[in-house]
């Protein structure tokens, strides 16, 4: 490979006598730079909007969760508690129960879930960093809820006088009529808004926060029944194994961490990364078609020297290897170039923040080495594809 590699590496540097062939080089390998920096930028772009994008479940969904296999709700009793504080890599854990209900305020009316959270909740999560009005109080007579709901029923923080009424429908079976009803076929709870969190405009309407026992009583189970118990991880712990030792605990429950939550979630911004990868990999084949004409120009202009070497002895295969590798390494000369100033693209982005969405939020990005080993093993594939169907061109008879 020394000799066909030494002739590549002088082609690829020299210039031709025909000038038509110095601009066609040039524009393949600007086609090149472009194509593999383009790809690399919308890959940083995708990977930045995906943290982005999920930055606002992580801070509401804990490490781990456990859920009822069956039905809405599981009891946990407390030697279960006290078997999960004996686990080691569970940080902490918070119990929670969630429902629909009603909620009611000033003759303005919208549907949404309570959530009863214990004093663990904050540890586990960090809901309480967006706060946005008041501060994080859940107890016997004040909860949390979300700037939508609030914006919704006109909730101001610390109203006292009118406070936010929820009604839940109370458990039972048959159906309710006016003639079996002797009492209120639901219960009511009013709760103060001690503060108001600002998460994403789905999140912000969905729930309230209040706490444990109160919600308890609302909903009229046990102290012993709950929904969820969200887990805080230590770093270097075994999910599977904790997964495991949960399970023998907690019988009745499934165990989700984040991404098992969300999985609808991760599943479209995957689908979305690979399908932008797909897009802009047609328009390197479809840009690498220049490569191929580059170098079946670069045969036609070299055709006499080409002769002088397979008279001295190269044989049609070195010959084609020469225009091989000479196609390998403006690709992979190009792809690095691209990427390069995609590098630095990226970096002047992550550093100022010069693109901007809002005028407070600067475009989310991200540098990952993933993508840059993606996008130069993308170009080199295809560049060797296209070297070898030029090259292939080279034979006796055009030598001849």
């Amino acid at each position: 490979m020394g000799f066909p590699l030494y002739i590549a590496k002088r082609y690829l540097f020299s210039k031709s006598s025909q000038n038509a062939v110095n601009i066609i080089n040039f524009i393949t390998f600007l086609v090149i730079v472009i194509g593999s920096a383009a790809l690399f930028i919308v890959l940083s772009g995708f990977a930045g909007l995906k943290e982005f994008s999920l930055s606002y479940t992580n801070t509401i969904d804990p490490d781990l969760k456990a859920l009822p296999k069956t039905g809405k709700f599981f009891k946990i009793s407390t030697e279960q508690e006290k078997q999960l504080n004996a686990i080691k890599g569970i940080a902490c854990y918070s119990k929670e129960i969630e429902e629909k209900v009603y909620l009611s305020h000033r003759q303005k009316n919208h549907i949404a879930y309570i959530k009863g959270v214990d004093s663990n909740y904050i540890k586990v999560t960090s809901i309480d960093s967006t706060i946005q009005y008041g501060d994080w109080a859940v107890n016997l007579k004040q909860g949390v809820t979300g700037i939508g709901v609030a914006n919704l029923l006109g909730l101001t923080i610390n109203q006292y006088r009118n406070p936010l009424i929820i009604l839940a429908p109370k458990p039972g079976k048959g159906s309710a009529s006016p003639l079996t009803l002797k009492t209120k076929p639901y219960n009511e709870l009013a709760l103060i808004m001690s503060g108001v969190y600002v998460i994403e405009e789905n999140i912000d309407k969905k729930y309230v926060f209040a706490e444990l026992p109160l919600v308890q009583a609302l909903l009229e189970k046990e102290n012993t029944q709950v929904s969820g118990i969200n887990f805080k991880i230590l770093e270097n712990t075994n999910s599977d194994l904790l997964k495991k030792k949960i399970a023998a605990i907690l019988p009745s429950v499934i165990l989700k961490n984040r991404k098992e939550l969300n999985s609808t979630l991760y599943r479209m911004l995957n689908t979305e990364n690979l399908a932008t990868y797909l897009i802009f990999t047609l328009v390197l084949i479809i840009a690498l078609f220049n490569v191929v004409g580059a170098i079946i120009m670069m045969i036609l202009d070299k055709q006499q020297n080409s002769k002088t070497l397979y008279n001295l002895g190269t044989t049609i295969n070195e010959l084609r290897e020469i225009y091989f590798l000479q196609g390998v390494l403006v690709t992979s000369l190009g792809g690095l170039i691209g990427v390069f100033l995609g590098s630095i693209l990226i970096g002047s982005q992550l550093a100022f923040g010069w693109l901007k969405i809002t005028p407070t939020l600067s475009y989310p990005v991200q540098y990952n080495f993933t993508n840059v080993l993606i996008v130069l093993a993308t170009i080199i594939v295809l560049g060797v594809l296209a070297s070898l169907v030029a090259s292939s061109r080279v034979s006796k008879k055009l030598i001849t």
